[in-house]
């Protein structure tokens, strides 16, 4: 398993160890002490998936604390960009975003550390994506950003109106609007 760290504090890409042969293929989702070693503590409570068709776009979803969640972030079928955006207020790269390319071929993972909202657009003709989350979903402590917001300026790969949205991610306020306790 490699660890790739970003330019935002704590935000990783993973790269897992894949066994191919003529049966198919082995690897390892998650290994708790391989992030250990690499100075992470993980310790998921609660796994989710969804399946999205093309032109989707989740996001950008958090949770206030203390109900913040860590998440990592695994493509089972298809490609998507994922991308976390930092709401730590003290972090050099508050109010900045990271985006990358996901799919089941590489296999590729995206550990987004507490502090972040969360987000991805579908590309292919559908995704199916899991969640590993480390605190248990609470709706009274969700939050959402508008997806298109300005500030954030997330290109997407598809525009607004082409886009299929939520209606919670239709009202998602502005990034200045957030409230954030981070």
């Amino acid at each position: 398993m490699k660890i790739t760290a970003t330019e935002f504090q704590g935000l990783l890409i993973v790269e897992p160890r894949i066994f191919s042969d003529d049966r198919g293929y082995f690897y390892e989702v998650f290994n708790r002490d391989r992030f250990a070693e690499n100075g992470i503590t993980f310790d998921p409570v609660q796994d989710n998936e969804s399946l999205s068709s093309k032109g989707v776009v989740r996001g950008l979803h958090y949770q206030l604390n203390p109900a913040a969640q860590a998440k990592l972030i695994t493509v089972i079928r298809g490609t998507i960009y994922d991308v976390a955006a930092d709401l730590r207020r003290g972090s050099s790269t508050f109010g900045k975003w990271f985006g990358i390319t996901l799919d089941h071929k590489e296999k590729r993972q995206m550990y987004i550390p507490r502090g972040f909202a969360h987000g991805f657009s579908v590309l292919s003709d559908y995704a199916i994506i899991r969640y590993k989350c480390d605190n248990y979903y609470e709706p009274s402590l969700e939050r959402s950003i508008d997806p298109f917001d300005s500030h954030m300026g997330i290109d997407w790969g598809i525009e607004r109106g082409m886009a299929t949205i939520s209606d919670k991610d239709r009202v998602g306020i502005p990034f200045s609007e957030a409230e954030m306790n981070f």
